[in-house]
């Protein structure tokens, strides 16, 4: 069962962090995510599971820094979700951002 997981959990992030094809310099200050890793598409998920814009985590000018308190709540949401993940059976549907956020800032509570 535990390789079932480790296998999902390695399918989940090579589909959600497709490789780069090199040309691109490459990113600073990546905490959480893979080497490689193509960062506007992953980026463009995060904007779009929460609706919110670049500088929401980012410091304008300066992306790789960590002075907003913003970028280093989504790592520990990174973490959270990979951890939820590896956790599913095998043909489950992973959990996202947009899973709990519904393209708002705050998670979407039920009534």
């Amino acid at each position: 069962m535990k390789s079932i997981l480790v296998a999902l959990v390695l399918l989940l992030s090579l589909s959600l962090y497709a490789q780069t094809s090199g040309d691109k310099p490459a990113p600073k200050n990546l905490q959480v995510l893979p080497a490689g890793v193509d960062l506007h598409a992953v980026m463009s998920g995060f904007t779009a599971g929460l609706g919110v814009k670049c500088f929401y985590c980012h410091v304008q000018g300066n992306f790789a820094g960590d002075d907003n308190p913003n970028k280093n709540v989504a790592r520990t949401m990174i973490k959270i979700v990979r951890s939820v993940n590896a956790m599913l059976p095998a043909g489950t549907s992973p959990v996202s951002c947009y899973t709990c956020h519904r393209g708002q800032e705050k998670p979407v509570s039920a009534p």
